[in-house]
């Protein structure tokens, strides 16, 4: 494998046919129109690259409500500002349409939409289905099409491809096919879309150049690889590694819940190790389109080839049962104050999944409240990125953060640990606490309950 930007001469044409060279040549000019299918977290940050890159951009959805906001020269992503999209829009270099006719004038299509897990814990590939089933029915010669959705490897090969080529065409020489595993961190803004390196693999050696050249012209650095399955095991990989190893200190947290250790000071010593040691810490939870969901389509694969991944399966089981080790960890805060559940007043600050973001999908935060309110407790929460969520099929609105509202509530949870928190005040003035985050440090051991 080796890591590699856009390159030009005529060693790297060697065995090249003219398709390939005219659509390389009209990405290197700029003049190749992308379009990219799914305008959220993964694909208006790729659009925004690319039409800052100097290409013309369409974006393609059928959500009628983001296409007018992006059209009005407004972002509704956190990590993608307003006045950028604002001054693409204007000077014409990226625009959003429902309609999906206009998949003909593409020289490259991005497939960029959410690939959820059925209640069965299998794939739901059904919005991948549906977007290749709008490019077959238009697909050219000449154009290359990427799959970025997480997926379980074999998808492009297995469902993507024979789509494709349903119309008589052959991937590798009448168009080009690759798999390009995204990996947007929402909130980081030291690594995004532009310099985290970009994997590629296409399902033959001119689509994986062809798929090398249109992601080299905008982003620092690609790495090709020798197949769409080692692409997809890729973003698989990434993704087990942080759940199986939250499950593991999760499950460390839990026995030093037992044997009365403190498990942050644990970690925060081990971490002093110079090599030999990747600090992780634990929990309510894991949260996210990502972590809580791929280790799955692994494992979902795994079995169809015979092969049972116990990892995979002990560290979702274990993530799955944190908000429920949180439950019970309040239940013990309020019994120091004899107050049962029932009927008690609890306030979870942080219902994002992560730090300092507005993402609220697949959060524990979300698990806890449920729980909690299945047991009795009048929940309220407190996000200042996140003013509202949907909660048995009613809003539930955020209170706001001061100490009138922290002094009302009998426990105190600190679900997310955003920086906009006050800790200090947490400390001052809420009568119980359980801190899922380590938020609070030292600043208080009496009525605090850590993970």
């Amino acid at each position: 494998m080796t890591t590699t930007r856009k390159r030009s001469s005529r060693a790297s044409e060697r065995g090249t046919t003219a398709l390939e060279r005219r659509l390389t040549g009209r990405i290197e000019r700029k003049s190749a129109r992308i379009g990219i299918i799914g305008m959220g977290y993964v694909g208006l940050p790729l659009a925004m690259e690319f039409a800052k890159a100097g290409f013309a951009v369409t974006g393609f959805e059928i959500d009628a409500k983001r296409v007018a906001i992006l059209n009005s020269g407004r972002s509704y992503i956190q990590d993608v500002p307003t006045a950028e999209v604002r001054s693409l829009v204007k000077s014409g270099m990226l625009r959003s349409t429902l309609d999906f006719d206009e998949l003909r004038r593409m020289d490259a299509i991005d497939i960029c939409v959410p690939t959820p897990l059925r209640k069965t814990r299998d794939p739901d590939v059904s919005h991948i289905v549906a977007a290749v089933a709008e490019i077959a029915a238009r697909l050219k010669r000449g154009q290359v099409v990427v799959l970025e959705s997480t997926t379980y490897p074999g998808t492009t090969e297995e469902l993507v491809r024979p789509a494709l080529e349903e119309r008589g065409f052959t991937a590798g020489r009448d168009f080009f096919l690759a798999f390009s595993p995204e990996r947007v961190d929402p909130g980081n803004a030291k690594y995004q879309t532009r310099n985290i390196p970009k994997v590629v693999g296409g399902a033959t050696p001119p689509c994986t150049r062809v798929a090398t050249a249109l992601y080299g012209s905008v982003l620092d650095t690609v790495v090709p690889v020798a197949s769409t399955q080692v692409a997809e095991m890729v973003k698989l990989l990434e993704n087990t590694f942080r759940s199986v190893n939250i499950g593991l200190v999760n499950e460390i947290a839990l026995m030093c819940d037992r044997l009365k250790i403190n498990v942050w000071e644990v970690i925060e010593a081990a971490a002093t190790k110079p090599f030999g040691f990747m600090p992780f810490y634990p929990g309510p939870g894991l949260g996210g389109h990502c972590i809580p969901i791929d280790p799955f389509y692994l494992s979902w694969r795994a079995k169809q080839a015979g092969f049972e991944a116990r990892f995979i399966e002990l560290a979702g089981q274990i993530n799955g049962n944190m908000p429920y080790h949180v439950a019970n960890l309040v239940t013990h805060a309020l019994n120091e104050q004899k107050r049962s559940v029932r009927g008690a007043r609890v306030l979870v600050l942080g219902v994002a999944y992560k730090a300092d973001i507005d993402d609220v999908r697949e959060s524990p935060s979300l698990d806890l409240i449920e729980i909690l309110d299945r047991e009795g407790a009048t929940v309220s929460f407190c996000d200042p990125f996140v003013p509202s969520i949907r909660h048995h099929d009613r809003t539930m609105r955020a209170v706001p953060f001061r100490a009138g509202t922290l002094r009302s509530a009998d426990c105190v949870v600190i679900a997310t640990a955003h920086k906009a928190f006050d800790y200090r005040l947490v400390a001052r003035h809420a009568r119980s606490i359980v801190d899922c985050r380590n938020a609070l440090g030292g600043r208080r051991t009496r009525g605090v309950h850590r993970l």
